[in-house]
């Protein structure tokens, strides 16, 4: 007998993976219903991919390390029309992006973001919500949106987000993503959500020196030429 069709997932989600298997248990277990779990492995070594795939997730590899890298990755092998991103560290709940979809889907936003909201001691050390307001304000200075939070947790068309052409692979990607949507007119909103402390230590928000990495990243795509300026110079 044929074995039944397999339905298509109701959307995507997208998790960057670089030794998380202490914590994929839990992230994969928040997965909504319906939804497709795309683990992204960005090279670990601590059994990540076995562990995901065990817990009935697709998981893909990306030979190139980079956050955006890993990211970028799992999108281009998405097929759900809607598409999200989680950190795959068990410190945001991807439950939470339930709502984000109802509103990308309803038409009410076309990038929805989560603002983080520490909900643990440790869950967000100092240094790091540092450079995260500096960037906010970087943002706002260059796009106008008044954004508090740069975080991975979001929600947007798949159709839409390739259509941004994404290019930073390293940890300028989030911002790239919020920047060149911002310059293409998208509506982009930002609701408040629980963040807890992560599974393990943390490869950015970790130490000082992978913070200030991220900012330069970060600043390098805050000083590239408006997505819409180059196309139209390229096309003169």
């Amino acid at each position: 007998m044929p074995s039944p069709a397999v339905p298509p997932p109701a959307v995507d989600l997208v998790l960057p993976c670089l030794d998380e298997a202490e914590a994929l248990p839990r992230v994969l277990a928040r997965v909504p219903a319906g939804w497709r779990a795309l683990v992204v492995d960005n090279g670990s070594t601590d059994g990540s991919a076995r562990i995901a795939r065990e817990l009935g997730a697709t998981v893909l590899r990306e030979e190139r390390r980079g956050f955006g890298a890993a990211c970028h990755a799992g999108l281009t092998a998405a097929t759900a029309d809607i598409v999200c991103f989680c950190d795959c560290d068990a410190s945001l709940d991807p439950a939470d992006l339930v709502p984000f979809v109802a509103e990308v889907r309803a038409g009410a936003a076309d990038l929805v973001l989560g603002r983080r909201r520490p909900a643990g001691r440790g869950a967000w050390p100092a240094h790091a919500r540092a450079g995260n307001l500096a960037l906010a304000r970087l943002l706002r200075r260059r796009t106008g949106l008044r954004l508090h939070d740069l975080g991975p947790l979001r929600a947007a068309r798949r159709a839409d987000l390739l259509a941004l052409e994404l290019t930073d692979r390293r940890s300028g990607y989030p911002l790239q993503m919020v920047v060149r949507a911002a310059d293409a007119g998208w509506r982009v909103t930002e609701h408040d959500v629980p963040y807890l402390p992560r599974a393990g230590t943390s490869k950015v928000t970790g130490t000082w020196r992978g913070t200030w990495q991220a900012v330069r990243d970060m600043r390098r795509v805050l000083a590239e030429t408006p997505h819409g300026a180059r196309r139209e110079e390229a096309a003169r």
